[in-house]
């Protein structure tokens, strides 16, 4: 499996301030941008694979509800994740 709980453990003490906030909308960013890098991997190899890519697409547009409400919370903590993940905009 790609994603164990101590990887998820990673990205909660990384991106977060606290561990045990498993919900803050850095640390939630984090993991979707990890599980949307592997699932376009997948789909670079399997391209008939629809049902990956109808997920990949629903991630994806989490990922952006949740980058537009840290933008309009926090600015700051906004570019801040953009510019630790490297998402462009």
């Amino acid at each position: 499996m790609y994603l164990t709980a101590e990887k998820k453990q990673e990205f909660f003490t990384q991106y977060s301030n606290d561990v045990n906030n498993t919900g803050a909308p850095e640390s939630q960013i984090a993991l979707f941008t990890f599980r949307i890098s592997h699932l376009t991997n997948h789909l670079r190899s399997n391209r008939k694979d629809f049902g990956t890519q109808k997920a990949l697409l629903k991630l994806v547009g989490k990922r952006r509800r949740l980058l537009d409400y840290l933008k309009d919370r926090d600015i700051s903590r906004y570019r801040e994740i953009i510019k630790k993940l490297h998402i462009r905009k």
